[in-house]
């Protein structure tokens, strides 16, 4: 059951007379606890909802058209309590965040039905039998799992749950049961890569086809891992043994399944200082989320945007600037070269921003916070704008990790911040940069 806070005029619900206060116990004879019911039970077109009102118990027929909401809102998104994390991974990078931060960045989210709404990866030590048994019933499909080793006692060595080796059984029932598996490994230095790396690629590749792509990304180490086990940061050298031990088992996957499979992160290519597999080779991009194939998009979008230039862009007289992280640098350095020169008028001053509130060894522009843009920003020549990308700042609203908000970091900077949404590659950044 769940308590119903608001109905939208206008919808079924309203011109049923369900009013906020009512509490929700079934769908066409089906208990509601979640959201997930809710959503399931609700595809059909004709509805009997069983409502407590006070002490009485209201039956509300309705008829609605198909994928149509009915009209209910309720307190938060999933209708209960959000699910958290029940593991001590030894990489964990909540628990390497520093103090004083809000807190929504602390709190371990590991459950299955973002996983499913979201795409958000959980471990599946938080499912019951009952749980995977729903799951399949519902046919949630796909589900997203970090597995990081399928050598039972390593990942209950590295999760610190005890159950998190047995429960590596149910990625053979979600596959037997056609729920498709995209799936992640967070690496770590001389504990889980190597020969580990290969067995757990090969274990996974058991699964096909119902695994879809299994995504290969390195720990995250910040300075702030007191109390915490010791991880080495992958050397240059290092990232270039993991891509060579990952192409052996994709090039076995492309002769078998016509695809690689297992992509690693693009961290890997940059440091190693590898160059990019074609765009064709992501598989339209499936784990781009999870940082993989991020700059090739970007690259063949950029091309493509270079081709269609008008003569009003190529006109375009103007000085600006970008921030980006450490790690990306390089790359959208020599797109704002090439766009330089396809637009004699424009001058663009593109800044890396060092993580100091985290730790040199975090490179991505998604990590960067506030504090560090200004500090290292104040007086140096901007423009008539700071171009930032949308990852750097948090769901709630426009703030970064630390707190600061866009128009705080605007008026220390003394010049207005335009956010380039990420979700639109390389022409947003492009029209950022034009001023379109």
């Amino acid at each position: 059951m769940v308590t119903i806070t608001a109905v939208v005029p206008g919808t079924p619900a309203a011109k049923k007379g369900i009013r906020a206060g009512d509490v929700l116990l079934s769908v066409n004879g089906h208990d509601i606890g979640d959201v997930l019911d809710y959503r399931f039970y609700l595809a059909e077109k004709q509805l009997t909802l069983l409502l407590h009102r006070g002490p009485e118990l209201v039956t509300v027929k309705m008829r609605k058209q198909e994928y149509e909401d009915i009209g209910l809102e309720f307190e938060t998104f999933l209708m209960d309590k959000q699910h958290a994390c029940k593991n001590k991974c030894v990489f964990c990078f909540i628990d390497q965040n520093p103090h004083g931060m809000r807190d929504a960045v602390y709190f371990k989210d590991d459950d299955s039905r973002m996983s499913f709404l979201m795409g958000s990866y959980v471990t599946l030590t938080n499912l019951t039998d009952a749980d995977v048994d729903r799951i399949i019933d519902m046919h949630m499909s796909p589900i997203h799992v970090s597995v990081h080793t399928t050598d039972p006692a390593l990942r209950v060595q590295m999760m610190k749950n005890p159950r998190s080796g047995e429960v590596l059984a149910y990625l053979r029932r979600f596959a037997d049961a056609g729920i498709v598996l995209e799936c992640q490994i967070v690496l770590c230095k001389d504990i889980n890569d190597g020969e580990h790396l290969t067995r757990t690629m090969r274990d996974l590749c058991a699964y096909l086809p119902a695994l879809s792509t299994c995504s290969i990304v390195p720990c995250g180490l910040t300075d702030h891992r007191e109390g915490l086990c010791h991880i080495e940061p992958f050397t240059p050298g290092d990232c270039a043994a993991v891509l060579d031990r990952v192409a052996e088992i994709q090039n076995e996957c492309i002769e078998t399944h016509g695809r690689p499979v297992f992509y690693c992160s693009d961290e890997f290519y940059l440091k190693s200082g590898r160059d990019f597999p074609e765009g064709a080779f992501y598989d339209d991009y499936a784990q781009i989320e999870n940082g993989v194939g991020m700059i090739p998009s970007m690259r063949d979008e950029f091309d493509c945007r270079m081709e269609d230039l008008t003569d009003a862009e190529r006109a375009v007289c103007r000085e600006v600037s970008a921030a980006t992280g450490y790690a990306a640098y390089p790359f959208l350095s020599s797109l704002c070269e090439r766009l330089m020169r396809e637009v004699p008028g424009l001058r663009v001053h593109l800044y890396p921003i060092e993580n100091r509130f985290f730790g040199r060894n975090i490179t991505v522009a998604g990590l960067v916070t506030g504090g560090d843009l200004t500090e290292q920003l104040r007086g140096k020549p901007l423009g008539e704008t700071l171009c930032i990308p949308s990852v750097m700042l948090r769901h709630e609203g426009d703030l970064f990790l630390d707190n600061v908000s866009v128009d705080t970091a605007g008026e220390t900077l003394g010049v207005p911040l335009t956010v380039v949404d990420c979700a639109y590659g390389a022409d947003a950044f492009v029209d950022a940069l034009l001023g379109l």
